[in-house]
């Protein structure tokens, strides 16, 4: 009987610090650890949280640049005044088409100098990317960028952190039209004008291959359904904001929740 009590009471032993473990864990995530660790991510506008009426639409510009000029032409037609996010070797490439960009009433945005992965650089790195496209953008128009957009959408907290740093607002996109799959008109124009709400931020690309038959019809869309559309940078909430776990911006007019 004596030799047997030894591994039964190594057992309950086992068994009682697998449950204090248990406790401890489901403590942590209850109590605040992970929470708090959540609850301090960097992350970028998506969206913002507005009654109003009003959207933004944005293109990234990094490759190719037939079709910006007929862009630029379908958004005078309907009186549309957006963002173009331009990587520096686009902007390098062809200044006469940022020049044009802005003479035409629209603000640009800092999308990289290179176009790299920026939550796998360095902190000098990233700041970088910022600087150099910051400077040939201003070189070019005589101003300079704010609105900062992550190439790939990918970032983590130092990509964030360090972009508002640098003087940005981190930019992403809630409403996708996936231009870049190639999927014909019809397709852009469902992914865009399906669940339209005030406040989104709507993402193409200047060189997809059906930007220019979608586009008036998005944009035909949105007017009909009584939406102005303006500059992401007009679409920002002034005064003290905060960004919930979605990337919703929201006005600081209680205490922010923490991010899930």
């Amino acid at each position: 009987m004596a030799e047997q009590k030894g591994p039964w009471l190594q057992r309950i032993a086992l068994v009682a610090c697998l449950a204090a473990l248990s406790i401890v864990y489901s403590g942590m995530t209850i109590s605040g650890d992970i929470t708090t660790a959540a609850a301090k991510r960097e992350l970028p506008v998506y969206n913002v949280d507005t009654e109003e009426k009003v959207l933004s639409i944005s293109f990234d510009a990094a490759w190719g640049s037939a079709h910006t000029e007929k862009i630029l032409d379908i958004l005078d037609a309907y009186d549309v005044r957006t963002t173009f996010f331009l990587v520096g070797f686009w902007a390098e490439k062809y200044p006469e088409l940022v020049q044009e960009i802005v003479l035409r009433g629209h603000e640009i945005g800092n999308h990289s100098a290179t176009h790299p992965h920026m939550s796998q650089l360095s902190e000098a790195q990233i700041r970088e990317e910022l600087r150099k496209t910051s400077d040939l953008v201003e070189h070019i128009t005589g101003k300079p960028t704010t609105l900062f957009r992550p190439p790939y959408g990918e970032y983590n907290d130092a990509v964030v952190r360090i972009s508002r740093e640098e003087g940005y607002e981190c930019v992403q996109w809630n409403v996708d039209s996936l231009d870049w799959k190639n999927r014909g008109a019809d397709d852009m124009i469902r992914q865009c004008t399906k669940n339209t709400q005030p406040g989104d931020i709507v993402l193409f690309h200047n060189d997809s291959q059906y930007i220019l038959d979608a586009l008036p019809t998005i944009l035909q869309h949105y007017t009909e359904a009584g939406y102005r559309i303006i500059p992401i940078s007009e679409l920002l909430l002034e005064g003290e904001t905060w960004i919930d776990h979605r990337g919703t911006q929201h006005l600081q007019t209680a205490a922010p929740q923490p991010n899930p």
